[in-house]
């Protein structure tokens, strides 16, 4: 995700570059998450990993499981525990779509970019996927290294 150059507050806090090879997107949302006030100040300061978390629809609310801030060094008394259950914000409408698209086969929510917005607040961007097979990421690789074949010879005129 490219930094907007009129977007001073915006900024990329942690980015789940596996997702994209591990699954297929089919579509993509963004949502608010409810975070105390060290876990805020320590994403201010980028100590935070997606890698491994994933969201889930239960009892009608979009969780984000298994996300890790780290904790804030100067919160003594006020801190968080690092890997919390949090409470991700959609409409109904989209919540609704969400609880659908998982209820099919294979299909997940995956978090793919923590970033702050051009207000200063912090959204999550979560895709609906479905897992690839290991055909399909041989597949995926074979073409992406095509086309950077073909840009090299496209650069030096062969």
């Amino acid at each position: 995700m490219a930094k907007p150059k009129d977007n001073p507050n915006y900024k990329v806090i942690a980015e789940n570059r596996r997702a994209r090879y591990d699954y297929a997107i089919e579509d993509d949302i963004e949502c608010g998450i409810i975070l105390e006030g060290s876990e805020v100040k320590s994403l201010r300061a980028g100590g935070s990993n997606i890698a491994e978390s994933y969201a889930a629809v239960d009892e009608g609310e979009l969780w984000l499981i298994n996300s890790y801030i780290a904790p804030y060094d100067q919160a003594k008394t006020f801190t968080h525990d690092e890997k919390r259950r949090r409470k991700l914000l959609v409409s109904k409408k989209e919540m609704s779509r969400l609880w659908n698209d998982t209820q099919r086969k294979g299909m997940t929510l995956v978090p793919l970019v923590l970033y702050f917005n051009h207000r200063g607040l912090a959204k999550l961007k979560i895709g609906i996927a479905k897992g690839k097979k290991n055909v399909d990421k041989r597949a995926t690789e074979a073409k992406r290294d095509w086309n950077r074949q073909k840009q090299r010879l496209l650069r030096h005129g062969e």
